[in-house]
Formats: structure tokens, C-alpha cells, sequence
């Protein structure tokens, strides 16, 4: 397990993740948050399907992005914020089941960037199935106007 260099990393990215209007359109919900992980869960809803009805892939970027961004964020100082600057999504499977989860680790956390892998899931009655992995490289941003935790 990574160490936090914050003791409250875990409300600053609650708190954070609070702020998101766009996590708060789509329903998605911190599920857990440790030194370096976290996880966000989305319930399946019909109106963030594509034409085939499964779970558009943008929502599921977005999941994943934010996911693997309060990764980054509870590893970063007090104060700083966190800003995507670079992301691959491979899409593997349809997005269908009850819910999506998303699990976001850091791989590399440096002084300016860390490099994350976040996983996605669909739920089903019969278990978990990964339906698309993300690398995500995020930026700690420190002392700009707008950007902070």
C-alpha cells in the first residue's frame, strides 16, 4: 500500500468528489477510497445507453476518469488539485449488467504526475465481468486559481 502524504485524503476526495456536477448527473457514487485507490459505482440506467442499450462508452470514460483521478488526488499534498492531462480506454466487452464499478490504482505517483490503471466491471446476477481498462496519466496542480481539491 502507497502512503498518502495527507492524513485527510480520504474527506478532500470525498469532499472533491462531492463538487462533480457530472458524476452527480450520472449517478455514480464513491463505493471506496484507500491510500492510492478508489472505487466508483454506477448504477445501470437506460438513459445513458447507446443505440444497442448498453452503457455508452463515454459514460463508462467518464466513470473510469474520474475514478482513476481521486486515485491520484489521495495520494497528492494538501491543497493540490488533480487534472486529467492524458488517457487510453480499451472498450472489451458490452456495457450491461445492474451496476458498474469502477477500480482505479495508482501505478506511479510522482511529484507533478501519476499514472493510474482504472478497471470497469459490469454486475450481473452471476458475478463481475471487466468490461474496459484504462491507463490514466493525471497532473497535480498547485496554487492555480480554480484548481485546488
Amino acid at each position: 500500500m502507497i502512503a498518502a502524504k495527507d492524513p485527510a485524503f480520504e474527506s478532500r476526495v470525498r469532499a472533491s468528489f462531492a463538487k462533480q456536477r457530472a458524476m452527480d448527473t450520472i449517478g455514480a457514487t464513491i463505493a471506496r477510497v484507500a491510500p492510492g485507490e478508489v472505487d466508483l459505482e454506477l448504477p445501470f440506467r437506460e438513459d445513458l445507453t447507446q443505440q444497442h442499450g448498453f452503457l455508452h462508452a463515454g459514460i463508462i470514460a467518464t466513470l473510469a476518469d474520474s475514478a482513476c483521478g481521486y486515485a491520484a488526488l489521495s495520494l497528492m499534498a494538501p491543497g493540490a488539485g488533480v487534472l486529467s492531462i492524458e488517457y487510453k480506454l480499451n472498450l472489451l466487452a458490452p456495457a450491461i449488467g445492474t451496476r458498474m464499478i469502477a477500480r482505479a490504482t495508482v501505478l506511479r505517483a510522482g511529484r507533478t504526475v501519476t499514472v493510474c490503471r482504472g478497471d470497469v466491471f459490469a454486475v450481473t446476477e452471476g458475478g463481475e465481468k471487466l468490461i474496459a481498462a484504462m491507463q490514466a496519466t493525471m497532473m497535480s496542480v498547485v496554487d492555480r486559481s480554480g484548481v485546488s481539491d
